[in-house]
């Protein structure tokens, strides 16, 4: 029997399948599987194209594995699922850091932000309103500026 190259190789744990196994989930395969995808994802990916992307790996996953599984990354607090207004919930990895979209409505395309003014903007309506902010989700929705020529 001829071992795969890398079949002694350290594994490597994504940090999504990190965090699964820190909240106690039960690490399947095919949990796995998807954990990768969505580590790997550099966009926002709704379910069937996880499911794609899982399938090219595993063919045995199916659609309804994908949907339970973020379900309960979701629940479990791995993933977020965003709302960007196309009709399709989309998702990207919980993470600590703080950021925003903007959403170009031509071609899909999510790009996240951080911006520092932005952010003491928002401590100060809150303050002003007499309130801690503790959490706040900013999405913006654009078309790319033309160049004139």
């Amino acid at each position: 029997m001829a071992l795969k190259p890398d079949y002694f190789a350290p594994m490597n744990i994504t940090r999504i399948e990190k965090l699964c196994q820190e909240r106690g989930l039960k690490m399947t395969e095919q949990r796995r599987v998807i954990c990768r995808v969505l580590s790997q994802a550099d966009d926002h990916p709704d379910v069937e194209s996880i499911f794609q992307r899982a399938a090219a790996i595993d063919p045995k996953i199916s659609i309804a594995t994908v949907y339970r599984t973020m379900r309960l990354f979701e629940e479990a607090n791995v993933i977020e699922k965003l709302d960007l207004g196309d009709g399709r919930a989309r998702y990207e990895e919980n993470r600590d850091e703080h950021h925003h979209h903007l959403v170009d409505i031509k071609s899909g395309r999510v790009i996240e932000f951080k911006n520092e003014e932005l952010e003491a903007m928002k401590r100060k309506i809150a303050a002003d309103l007499g309130y801690d902010m503790v959490d706040c989700r900013l999405e913006i929705y654009g078309i790319p500026k033309t160049s004139k020529a």
